[in-house]
């Protein structure tokens, strides 16, 4: 700065005609002529010198103090201060400014639910797998056509079997829920809605409405049977119920018990209500003793006994008296019932169920046996009895393509692909059934003209599984009555029944 200060006083001193430094025109004077010409050359120079520096010094003014300047000057807590405040420190970049966002989409992520779907249908699950939602579907669409005589009776058509929407899941690890509500035949029907509280695999609870414990057969489910109808006993076995049931594995699943407390149903029936204050109870016992053992031919059999008990009383506009089908889904045995107390016979007394049952499987074998014996107490008019009717079943299946028998179905090794040369798995069943109605309930209770005394049915069937969730069968089933026609038994039902099926 004092070098700048001499400059603008010299040249001040020239401009304005006055001495400066201690110089003057009259010592000036006093040199060579050469040398003042020299000297003004000089100073000529320096004038234009400090004429630059001033308009150096003015503009540097006006940017660093002027008013302008403090406004884009960096606040002290401005990251831009921060940075030049701290030049060792290493700016933030875009990428290290999204780090947050970045931790925040991967917490989202962590907590979103696991969306699956599959041969087992389609799922939602959280994170930690406490909490699950499957949706799943069940359709059959059927024939019955009619041969002989029957064709004359019962009429050959198609029907919707099964239409079955499938709601299954857990809440908070320990309570599972399932709704299946059915639309079969232009219907809605609950079929099952219930809930299940199982804090340990020996022990469970179930609310709701669901299958009572007793029939074999009817236990199975419904696209897991080997043939299209399940044969004549389930007409003495209660369908569903509503009612509070303890349940669990033991040992491994060596032994399943069921027990529980039932609104009550007829034989054959299902119940979305109850009307009476007596209530049925129900158990069953089924073991599979070989299971964990290696003995492996015998890990497949299955034996166990069921029983229900409870007291029914019906009226003569709801007698709760149950009737009887043929697998062709005609009626074959009804009780008297013209709506006038005379004329109808009612429940009236303890119901009682036993049912010793057993399978078996071995490879591509399989057999499914049950006895059903229901004791009925019934009254018309003054007249009591007590009818104990009673049926069983033998069935067989053999899986020709190799895969293994079992009770929850067959699962092909190689789904139908017309490409690839796989057809899928194909099994053949046979079946045995019958059913007989106790002697004393005719004529009093019944009507032989119109209800038969022995039902017996022959059965034979093909099934083939496209693959896990879709298979076709197709079965002929010819059932033999004794009594139940007008002029003696009622006529041979020859039927052939055909199902397309999709288990999703």
């Amino acid at each position: 700065m004092k070098h700048v200060q001499f400059v603008v006083m010299l040249g001040l001193s020239v401009i304005l005609g006055k001495p400066a430094l201690g110089l003057s025109r009259s010592s000036l004077s006093e040199d060579d002529s050469s040398s003042t010409a020299a000297l003004q050359e000089q100073l000529k120079a320096l004038e234009q010198r400090v004429q630059m520096l001033e308009k150096l010094l003015k503009s540097q003014s006006g940017s660093a103090y002027g008013p302008a300047a403090e406004a884009g000057r960096p606040s002290a807590s401005s990251p831009e201060a921060a940075r030049l405040e701290e030049p060792g420190k290493k700016p933030a970049t875009p990428e290290r400014r999204l780090e947050p966002e970045q931790k925040d989409a991967e917490t989202n992520k962590k907590d979103s639910p696991i969306a699956g779907a599959g041969a087992n249908g389609f799922s939602l699950t959280s994170p930690d797998g406490d909490f699950n939602l499957k949706v799943r579907a069940h359709f059959q669409a059927d024939g019955r056509f009619f041969a002989g005589d029957a064709a004359d009776t019962s009429a050959s058509t198609f029907a919707t079997r099964v239409a079955r929407l499938l709601f299954e899941g857990t809440l908070a690890r320990y309570f599972d829920f399932r709704f299946m509500p059915d639309f079969a035949g232009g219907r809605l029907v609950l079929q099952d809605a219930y809930m299940d509280v199982r804090f340990l695999p020996q022990i469970r609870l179930r609310a709701g409405k669901f299958k009572t414990p007793f029939g074999l057969e009817r236990l199975q489910q419904e696209v897991n049977l080997s043939l299209v109808e399940r044969a004549l006993p389930n007409n003495l076995v209660p369908n569903r119920d509503l009612g509070i049931q303890v349940h669990g594995d033991l040992f491994g699943g060596v032994l399943n018990y069921m027990g529980g407390v039932f609104n009550g149903v007829p034989d054959g029936a299902s119940a979305d209500q109850d009307n009476q204050d007596s209530k049925d109870y129900g158990g069953r016992v089924f073991a599979q003793p070989f299971l964990k053992t290696g003995i492996h031919a015998l890990r497949g059999l299955g034996i166990g006994m069921a029983a229900t008990s409870g007291s029914h009383h019906g009226t003569s506009a709801a007698p709760s008296l149950p009737s009887y089908l043929t697998t062709g889904q005609s009626t074959f045995f009804s009780y008297r019932s013209d709506g006038t107390k005379e004329g109808t016979a009612i429940a009236d007394g303890r119901l009682s169920r036993l049912s010793p049952q057993a399978y078996y499987h071995w490879g591509p074998f399989g057999l499914l046996a049950e006895h059903v014996i229901s004791s009925q107490g019934v009254r018309k008019a003054d007249i009591r009895a007590r009818l104990d009717q009673n049926a069983s079943q033998v069935a067989l299946t053999y899986v020709l393509s190799g895969e293994n028998a079992s009770y929850s179905g067959v699962v092909p090794k190689r789904s139908l692909d017309p490409r690839a040369r796989t057809w899928g798995a194909f099994e053949v069943a046979a079946r045995y059934s019958e059913l007989n109605v106790d002697k004393n309930a005719f004529p009093l209770f019944a009507n032989s003209s119109v209800s038969a005394r022995k039902a017996r049915a022959w059965a034979g069937g093909l099934n083939w599984y496209f693959n896990r969730n879709v298979k076709f069968v197709v079965n002929y089933e010819q059932t033999f009555f004794k009594e139940g026609g007008t002029a003696g038994s009622r006529q041979t039902e020859k039927a052939v029944l055909t199902r397309f099926q999709l288990a999703y």
